[in-house]
């Protein structure tokens, strides 16, 4: 139950917040016009990845795509394209079911109820809470990770941030102080995270407008939040890449529609690090014997996921240009296809670039 005095502590919190983020936010497209479309998207974009990059992004997507009824009946090759470098494929694909549905039963208004928009492919509690909050104007505080670091100095809280209690405290704590502009004190919240209470010895505590508040910081504790818990170690995958050319033309394979990188296109691959030998051994095994010219090795790759590591090793492979050639590569399922193709029309995720960018 609040009390006059933690109202009264709620509303300098927030005023103090709020005169802050007036001078110093972060000018940034979306902001500037915060329909629920521009919002929706750009907190899309923004999971996994950074601000700087996403700008671009944005702003080529809404290039193409102006709205939700354009990107609702857009093609898949055309907004994957258009993701294409973002990574963490699932996002575009659940964010596109998400506007169909948004089309289909609410007459494309995006909802402004959090609950409701958490039944929405593709949004969680954060973007919910997001949309809602800076879209509309909606009681809702949008938590994650720089929100929880944050939290966890101003309380000198020991929780797991990766638990529910440590969330839900958290966003007990700031829903108390949310008093007014609830987009605007969210947007606050963010950019203090991103620029100034940052993790470890980067805290930058003396342009912090709520270090008066912050119980680390008065017991020069800042560096010790938020607690630090083991992770569990990612998974090390070897990889073989194979780059493999028909005259001036690159094999695609597409990868399954379910798992990892669903649906994307991918350079030809095999689990292990193969040799030279072992290489020419495979293709002849899957049929192309008598069709290759040339197996030259490619500069090491490595990619890092959420939860597992590929570790690659690529080779240059040269195929003949020949209709026996074209039968095999038919038989294999790939996409041969030229540098304008690659450029215009296929997804190729970021995790084969270190291969694609030796063009």
């Amino acid at each position: 139950m609040e009390t006059e005095n933690s109202t009264a502590a709620g509303r300098d919190f927030s005023e103090r917040l709020l005169n802050w983020y007036d001078s110093k936010r972060r000018i940034l497209p979306w902001r500037e016009d915060p329909s629920p479309y521009h919002v929706w998207l750009s907190e899309i974009m923004l999971q996994q990845t950074r601000v700087e990059t996403v700008i671009s992004y944005y702003q080529r997507f809404l290039f193409v795509l102006p709205d939700l009824e354009h990107f609702a009946a857009a093609e898949e090759h055309v907004y994957m394209k258009l993701w294409e470098g973002l990574g963490y494929y699932s996002r575009i694909r659940n964010f596109h079911k998400a506007a169909v549905q948004v089309v289909e039963e609410y007459d494309g208004k995006v909802p402004s109820d959090p609950a409701v928009l958490k039944k929405l492919p593709g949004i969680g509690p954060y973007t919910a809470a997001a949309i809602a909050s800076i879209a509309y104007g909606v009681r809702a505080v949008s938590v994650d990770g720089n929100l929880l670091r944050i939290f966890t100095r101003l309380t000198r809280c020991g929780g797991d941030i990766r638990e529910k209690e440590t969330r839900k405290a958290a966003e007990d704590y700031f829903l108390e102080r949310m008093q007014e502009r609830p987009g605007d004190f969210n947007q606050a919240l963010m950019d203090i995270g991103a620029a100034i209470c940052l993790p470890g010895k980067a805290a930058d505590c003396s342009r912090c407008p709520l270090s008066v508040y912050c119980l680390a910081h008065e017991a020069g504790e800042e560096t010790d939040y938020p607690a630090v818990f083991q992770k569990a170690a990612r998974r090390v995958v070897p990889l073989t890449v194979l780059r493999i050319r028909i005259g001036e033309k690159l094999c695609l394979n597409r990868r399954p529609d379910q798992g990892l990188l669903a649906g994307l296109y991918e350079l030809p691959n095999v689990e292990g690090n193969l040799t030279t030998e072992e290489v020419r051994a495979y293709l002849e095994h899957t049929g192309a014997a008598g069709l290759i010219e040339q197996i030259e090795p490619l500069p090491d790759g490595k990619h890092v996921f959420t939860h597992l590591e590929w570790h690659m090793k690529g080779y240059e492979i040269r195929l003949k240009d020949s209709p026996q050639t074209a039968a095999y590569a038919a038989a294999s399922g790939w996409s041969v296809v030229d540098s304008e193709a690659l450029r215009k029309d296929f997804s190729v995720p970021a995790a084969f670039s270190a291969f694609l960018a030796l063009d």
